[in-house]
């Protein structure tokens, strides 16, 4: 068991009534009653503490993960805007027009080449402009 130090201390007169109201009970004590008390006050202390210690760099973390999400939303409804726009222009091929048809096979395996060569290097085809970027 630990030390324990003596406190002397005053309570308004409806707490120490509840107070001892408790400690009339069986297995309790004002000591115990009050220690259980203080202990659970500076527990929620400091988790009050971590969390302010904290708020402000989740609040950014929550704002920056918000752009993303909205970004994504962007970029998802412009391609399946443009593949619309896209496929409701363009003739459909022949079912005889078989050099079409491999000349549009060439044309997405090249341009699947090309997106997972991108994404491997890290590069982003729609980066930020500098000044002075047309």
């Amino acid at each position: 068991m630990a030390a324990r130090v003596r406190h002397q201390l005053f309570l308004p007169a409806p707490l120490s009534a509840r107070l001892e109201a408790l400690a009339a009970r069986p297995g309790a004590s004002k000591s115990a009653i009050l220690a259980d008390a203080v202990t659970a006050w500076l527990d929620r202390r400091d988790t009050s503490e971590l969390e302010d210690h904290f708020a402000i760099r989740l609040d950014r973390m929550s704002q920056a993960l918000g752009r993303s999400e909205r970004d994504i939303h962007v970029i998802l409804e412009t391609l399946a805007l443009f593949i619309r726009f896209e496929l409701s222009i363009q003739a459909p091929l022949a079912e005889t027009d078989q050099a079409g048809r491999a000349l549009a096979a060439k044309r997405f395996e090249a341009f699947v080449q090309q997106v997972s060569r991108q994404v491997a290097l890290g590069r982003r085809t729609l980066a930020p402009m500098s000044e002075g970027q047309p």
